[in-house]
């Protein structure tokens, strides 16, 4: 059987215990396909000039052992850095929260092509970026990818809408514009002046408006993905007087199954997702006004909820994500 040599990007400087990648690397040193493992941290000041000035021969590492944990000083990311060649690893498992730039994601690629990525980071550009959702719109609410602050007025005059910034993740920078405020001309102002202040980033890059959905706090359920499979899903529910159901912003997660429709809509997106390199991704889905569950947001970069998924339905998710993500390495190398 062979043995792989693995590379961990991240940034440890946000961490708690509950984040995925402690229970990703506890479950994956022991596994029989892994030859070892390597993680290397963006809060680090080693590495500036890996993750700012893209200079992809300088990059500090910290072996990970069975005693790897998380701690809040973040000694473990610290501790005995060896200096290495990216190139040298087999596998770079991608663990690194927004922001990241398009541009390092593009060198990344460019510079490692012999490497298997989970995710691809070519992919993770395209797929990570919320106007994706365009190409799937059959399966979620009405979309409109907006640039100026007129589209976003006519959009929100039909329905209320959902104002999401492209490259945020989170639940951060979404704006709710009601089409009632739109009907009332002080209010309209008001509205029409917050749209000035983010104009630079709206004519940019633009925001995906997404219509409301009244039944939103029925949840944000996340389907856990792993090569077309979902081997986990939890349902995220707002606190009381909110409709954002992100466990950043106050939720609660709780057990839940997929749906039939669910289980039908990740087989016909997932195609799509492989196709531009993404293994492993988080696929949410809200209630929609006539009671199904339509597609809300898919992320593809530092996926969470694995370790919280398992833990609730008494499955092994972290380990069979771990199985699979081998035998696709396994499968990808041997083309």
């Amino acid at each position: 059987m062979r043995k792989y040599k693995v590379l961990v990007l991240t940034d440890h400087r946000n961490h708690s215990d509950q984040n995925s990648i402690y229970a990703f690397l506890q479950e994956m040193i022991g596994h029989p396909c892994c030859d070892s493992i390597d993680v290397a941290s963006r809060y680090l000041t080693e590495n500036d000039a890996f993750f700012t000035q893209l200079d992809f021969e300088d990059l500090f590492v910290a072996r990970v052992s069975e005693e790897f944990a998380y701690t809040a000083s973040g000694s473990f990311y610290k501790e005995n850095l060896t200096k290495v060649d990216i190139r040298s690893f087999d596998l770079i498992f991608m663990r690194l929260p927004r922001p990241v730039s398009d541009e390092f994601l593009l060198a990344l690629s460019q510079y490692c092509q012999n490497a298997i990525f989970i995710n691809d980071p070519r992919g993770i550009i395209e797929c990570g970026n919320k106007s994706f959702l365009l190409e799937i719109e059959d399966h979620c609410p009405p979309l409109k990818l907006c640039k100026t602050k007129e589209e976003v007025m006519d959009w929100s005059s039909k329905f209320d809408i959902v104002l999401k910034p492209l490259r945020e993740y989170g639940g951060k920078g979404l704006l709710k514009i009601s089409g009632d405020i739109l009907n009332d001309g002080i209010r309209n102002h008001l509205t029409s002046q917050y749209l000035d202040n983010i104009s630079s980033l709206l004519e940019s890059e633009g925001y995906l408006a997404m219509k409301f959905l009244k039944n939103v706090v029925e949840g944000d359920k996340r389907l856990l993905v792993v090569d077309g499979e979902i081997v986990g899903a939890s349902l995220r529910l707002p606190p009381m007087d909110s409709w954002l159901c992100n466990i950043a912003m106050g939720g609660r997660s709780v057990f839940t199954e997929p749906s039939l429709k669910e289980r039908e809509m990740v087989k016909k997106i997932f195609p799509i997702l492989k196709s531009k390199g993404i293994f492993m991704c988080g696929i949410d889905t809200l209630m929609d006004d006539d009671g199904t569950r339509v597609v809300s947001e898919i992320n593809v970069l530092s996926i969470g909820g694995f370790p919280q998924s398992g833990k609730q339905s008494g499955q092994p998710v972290v380990l069979n994500t771990i199985n699979k993500m081998f035998k696709y390495v396994n499968q990808y190398g041997n083309k």
